[in-house]
């Protein structure tokens, strides 16, 4: 199992829509992959934080830092 292979198996896995053996091998995968472990875990945590509408204050220099890189990738397209 690739980190590709991984991350396109995702939404399925966190759905429970895999077969008990595909579970094995993501879960295998996992062991040893810690960027899938973060990147589980962080679209984990996205999810929870949306269904719980919670609202998050980033700091200023975030803030800033964020629009400046959305107004750049806008002006790209």
């Amino acid at each position: 199992m690739t980190c590709t292979e991984f991350i396109a198996l995702l939404d399925d896995l966190m759905d429970d829509r895999v077969s008990a053996a595909l579970r094995a091998e993501l879960e295998e995968h996992l062991r040893g992959c810690e960027h899938c472990v973060v990147t589980l875990n962080t679209t984990r945590k996205t999810i929870e934080i949306y269904r719980s509408h919670e609202l998050y204050e980033l700091p200023n220099d975030l803030r800033s830092r964020l629009h400046k890189a959305i107004l750049a990738k806008c002006k790209k397209c």
